[in-house]
């Protein structure tokens, strides 16, 4: 069997990170099978589309680094891969399953159905369709027709007997016949209902294994029945577990829980994560890791790795929350591994998206040292605040710049060394000024101890308490940047004696 899956959201807004880590599942498995991932967009409720999201959530799969073998920008031998653009397909196997006895036309009104509806709750009883357009007549259905009365196309399902989906995650489920609603297959304006298109796009498509979220077992009978009556083989099917909120409380939404226990906003976009400055490679790690495990006990992985070791079965069917303290965690390991130059050009992005511009340069001078410090891309704007800021020098005091174990004096003597040494240093870096800025500390305290010096020449430079190392920063700052806060450091001082 040829793998073919595929990830098909509704165009009715931004990627949820519950549909990602479906996206991505399905990803891993047909790339460890050698198989094709297809990209399809459901827009046929055209209501809710918003213009813009099939975009948006392409560019939230390309962040993520998932790629798709067939879709609607890639084209394939399948297409189209948008629904709104097969309506007439749809049409025609609608009128299949009319002509063969499977479905109906319906002519009951919105306002009928939810007459009907109400009273059925009013008395405690079935709210489901009544079913009574299916024992209309031949005669009946034809008068209605001539009269220009609208309808939609319902399925017959079986009122007897059971529906049993095998599932490669849960087992078998079994459900009884007289569970599954009539549901409308074709509505009035011609378009499907997700029932009918994703069943007939799913065969002609030849979708081997349907991997979607739970909240589909109860359509899953419906979609085995569609099946049946056109005759044609289903998928295999595999529905992954719920992604909850932080709580563990609840489908993830923020509309169920703001923020999560340590007070955090709860995040529900990829974009969300992406400007938040989490890593791609480090959100696919930590989504790999909802609901399915690595093994041997490893938390860290790259997808790469992950591939060849993913499968359906070790899915763990039990919900899972999203432990946001552990993608920070992640976040944080894998920016470790990350070269100077690499964490330069991630973090750049960021800080131009915070209004914030910074040459490569001086990003490329502290980034060894920030690696580090760092949980999340964004974390990079407090630690750099000096670079684009006058680096607190209006708040700078003489009282701020001395201490017990760094008198005025002395305070003074280190701060002119230094800029002579900045002034004359040619190139400006760490390994020339590191030992020699140390050296000016010594030489200026009374104990010999550089610690005190260096904490008021890093306040001089970055205005800050913390930041990056004072050597790093002198160089990502520049020569005349440095200087001209070492002069305003300097004109808070008194001459020395």
């Amino acid at each position: 069997m040829t793998v073919r899956v595929r990830f098909a959201p509704s165009p009715t807004g931004y990627l949820h990170i519950g549909g990602a880590r479906t996206a991505l599942f399905n990803w891993m498995f047909a790339r460890a099978h050698g198989g094709k991932f297809i990209l399809r967009i459901e827009d046929t409720d055209q209501k809710r589309s918003v213009k813009g999201a099939i975009q948006a959530i392409m560019d939230a799969l390309r962040w993520m680094g998932l790629d798709w073998d067939e879709g609607p920008d890639v084209g394939g031998p399948f297409g189209p891969y948008i629904q709104s653009q097969r309506a007439p397909l749809y049409r025609q196997w609608a009128a299949w399953l009319l002509d063969n006895g499977h479905a109906y036309k319906c002519f009951c009104t919105a306002e009928e159905l939810k007459a009907r509806r109400a009273a059925a709750k009013a008395a405690g009883g079935d709210q489901s369709y009544d079913r009574r357009c299916r024992r209309l007549t031949v005669e009946e259905v034809a008068a209605r027709e001539a009269a220009g009365v609208g309808y939609v196309v319902r399925f017959k399902a079986p009122s007897e007997g059971v529906t049993v989906i095998p599932d490669v995650i849960r087992g078998d489920i079994t459900v009884p016949n007289g569970q599954i609603a009539d549901a409308v297959l074709l509505k009035s304006d011609g378009l499907p209902t997700y029932h009918l298109a994703n069943v007939v796009d799913d065969h002609f498509m030849e979708i081997s294994h349907i991997l979607r979220a739970d909240e589909w077992i109860s359509s899953a009978p419906l979609h085995l029945n569609l099946y049946a009556a056109f005759g044609w083989q289903h998928p295999i099917y595999a529905h992954l577990p719920l992604v909850l909120n932080p709580s563990g409380k609840g489908k993830l939404s923020k509309r169920a829980q703001a923020f999560d226990d340590h007070g955090r906003e709860v995040l529900v976009k990829v974009e969300e994560f992406r400007d938040a400055g989490y890593l791609a490679p480090a959100l696919n790690n930590f989504l790999a890791n909802v609901g399915w495990s690595f093994g041997d006990n490893r938390e860290i992985f790259a997808i790469e790795e992950a591939i060849p070791r993913f499968a359906l079965e070790d899915i763990n069917p039990a919900p899972t929350r999203l432990p946001y303290d552990k993608l920070d965690w992640l976040t944080g390991q894998w920016i470790q591994e990350m070269d100077a130059l690499e964490l330069a050009r991630a973090v750049r992005p960021v800080l131009e998206r915070q209004g914030h511009e910074v040459s490569p340069e001086a990003l490329l001078a502290v980034m060894p040292a920030l690696r580090v410090r760092l949980k999340k891309l964004t974390d990079a704007e407090g630690f750099l605040r000096f670079l684009w800021e006058d680096g607190g020098s209006a708040a700078l005091t003489a009282d701020r710049l001395v201490s017990a174990k760094l008198p005025a004096a002395a305070a003074r003597r280190g701060l002119q060394a230094a800029r002579a040494l900045v002034a004359a240093a040619q190139p400006l870096d760490v390994a020339t000024l590191g030992p020699a800025l140390t050296a000016i500390g010594e030489s200026v305290t009374a104990n010999g101890k550089a610690g005190p010096f260096l904490g008021t020449l890093r306040l001089v430079v970055t205005g800050q308490e913390v930041s990056p190392p004072v050597f790093e920063s002198v160089v990502a700052l520049g020569s005349d940047r440095t200087l001209a806060r070492l002069d305003a450091a300097l004109a808070l001082l008194p001459e020395a004696a």
